[in-house]
């Protein structure tokens, strides 16, 4: 399954195409959320998320997600690439850090306070982040499935994984594509 990349004028065939900015990412997942069949063709498991990768604009890495009630990713990052993700059914909430972290270099650090940040995101809400991002993404429903679109750019270097106990956050795990695809 695949979704159109965003429309553009023609370029020169020397041109290297650009870069989509968070807010054409935005505007793709939004489109996307909205595609009825699309979001129905998903295979939703009552025990695992599920996903299947989609063809996002200007070369992103998109997908889109269903998740089982009380599931959730963990505390990550997506390293170098800026995103952004909209809910397409159900709700899903946010757990953000509003901090920027340092990118390398460090297993162990102690948040300062108010960095914490929430979002309850139904369907047709989302956002758009930028490099470094940490957050988690949780379907705190008991009983309903929720599905999202995600799109990311550059496609996904990493994905550096964390736990958080009060206001320390520990490096975990670092996983490269082949890990998840």
């Amino acid at each position: 399954m695949s979704l159109p990349s965003l429309s553009s004028s023609p370029s020169p065939a020397s041109a290297a195409p650009s870069a989509p900015t968070q807010a054409e990412l935005l505007d793709f997942v939004r489109r996307a959320a909205a595609d009825a069949e699309l979001v129905a063709s998903l295979p939703l498991d009552p025990e695992g998320r599920t996903w299947v990768r989609l063809a996002g604009p200007g070369g992103s890495e998109a997908w889109l997600i269903g998740w089982p009630p009380g599931t959730g990713t963990g505390w990550h990052d997506h390293a170098e690439s800026v995103g952004a993700f909209v809910t397409a059914a159900g709700e899903l909430k946010e757990n953000a850090l509003a901090a920027r972290l340092p990118a390398d270099g460090w297993k162990t650090l102690e948040l300062s306070d108010g960095v914490d940040r929430e979002r309850r995101l139904t369907a047709g809400q989302g956002r758009a982040f930028g490099r470094h991002h940490v957050h988690e993404v949780l379907n705190e429903s008991s009983e309903g499935h929720a599905v999202s679109v995600h799109a990311y750019y550059p496609p996904l270097p990493q994905i550096r994984r964390y736990s958080r106990s009060g206001q320390t956050l520990r490096l975990e795990q670092v996983e490269r594509p082949g890990d998840w695809q």
